[in-house]
């Protein structure tokens, strides 16, 4: 969510489209995600009205992310203003997702994206087929990836 605002403050007076990924986990039907936007709904949590996994009682559910920074049931109020004003669109990517981009750029490039980094890799991944190639996209890779790579180790069943 920081880094993301980051990011986007930089460009929200350009004619740009932005793009935000949340943690869709092991898929929004199964209810075992931290996308709060996609899975969510509106209400007040930690005294701020934003988007939140929540029951029908307003009570916060669990949530799953194979990426501990992603993890959260709630969202920050910048985030909601910029999706329901229409100046960001936002989307999710599942853990496996995530885990392919992580490997996949980590292989292709020699960069080793955090957990949280490789959500908006996979989306680019997704995005980049259907654009011209005179597009350019931006991705936001904040963190350090090496503290992930012992996690995403363990998840494959790799030995370090």
């Amino acid at each position: 969510g920081s880094n993301a605002m980051g990011l986007f403050n930089e460009f929200l007076n350009e004619n740009i489209k932005m793009i935000g990924v949340e943690a869709g986990g092991k898929g929004i039907e199964t209810g075992e995600h931290a996308a709060r936007f996609a899975g969510g709904s509106v209400g007040v949590f930690q005294g701020c009205k934003t988007y939140l996994l929540q029951d029908d009682d307003g009570n916060v559910l669990g949530t799953h992310s194979v990426s501990a920074g992603l993890d959260y049931a709630s969202i920050g109020p910048e985030h909601p203003y910029l999706k329901d004003a229409g100046r960001v669109q936002y989307t999710y990517a599942t853990d496996d997702e995530a885990l392919a981009a992580f490997e996949l750029l980590s292989r292709k490039e020699g960069i080793i994206p955090a957990l949280e980094s490789a959500h908006a890799v996979a989306e680019a991944i997704k995005l980049a087929p259907e654009l011209s190639k005179d597009k350019i996209i931006l991705i936001n890779l904040s963190g350090r990836g090496d503290k992930d790579v012992q996690h995403v180790a363990n998840i494959k069943g790799i030995e370090l």
